[in-house]
This record gives C-alpha cells, sequence and structure tokens, in this order.
C-alpha cells in the first residue's frame, strides 16, 4: 500500500494482493513511528466510517467497497474530510 498526504487529502494505491486481503475482509495497515509518535493508516472492509484518533486514521470501506471491486472503476473517493481517495495501482509485479 502505498500512501500520499496532501494538504486535505490523502491518497491510497493498492495492489492486486491487497485488493483481494479487503475482498476476504481483512483489514490493510501501513505505519511509520518515531521516539514519542508517528502515523498509521488504516483500510478496514467491514467499518463504516472515515476516523482519526491521535496518529491513527481509519478508512470504513464497507459502503465503498463494491465500486473498489468493480473492474471497471480505477478507484474511489470517500466523501469528508480529509479526502480519502482509494486507487487500483496494478503493475506487472504479481501477473
Amino acid at each position: 500500500m502505498k500512501v500520499r498526504f496532501t494538504a486535505g487529502r490523502v491518497r491510497v494505491r493498492i495492489d492486486d494482493l491487497e485488493l483481494s486481503a479487503l475482498r476476504r475482509g481483512e483489514i490493510l495497515d501501513v505505519q511509520v513511528t518515531w521516539p514519542g509518535g508517528g502515523w498509521s493508516l488504516r483500510l478496514d472492509p467491514r467499518a463504516t466510517d472515515l476516523t482519526g484518533t491521535g496518529g491513527r486514521l481509519t478508512v470504513g470501506l464497507s459502503a465503498h467497497l463494491d465500486a473498489l471491486l468493480d473492474p471497471a472503476e480505477e478507484g474511489i473517493t470517500l466523501p469528508g474530510l480529509p479526502r480519502v481517495t482509494v486507487e487500483k495501482d496494478f503493475g506487472p509485479q504479481h501477473a
């Protein structure tokens, strides 16, 4: 999972294996920590809301998972703040 933060936005790119994990109901996490702090992002296919506490942002995908799984869709953008976009980034690495 690749994450990019910009002012008011979070862009997440997932590969085909991560999309398959979401399809199976698995939670995807990425984090970076440093002494005294850190941040993390969680994609949760069963959760419904976008929530943040401290340095953790949880993106609930249950209402958007069907659209994300649709082969015709390149990704989804969730409403709210921050604006979160989850995009499929399928390269030849898993072909």
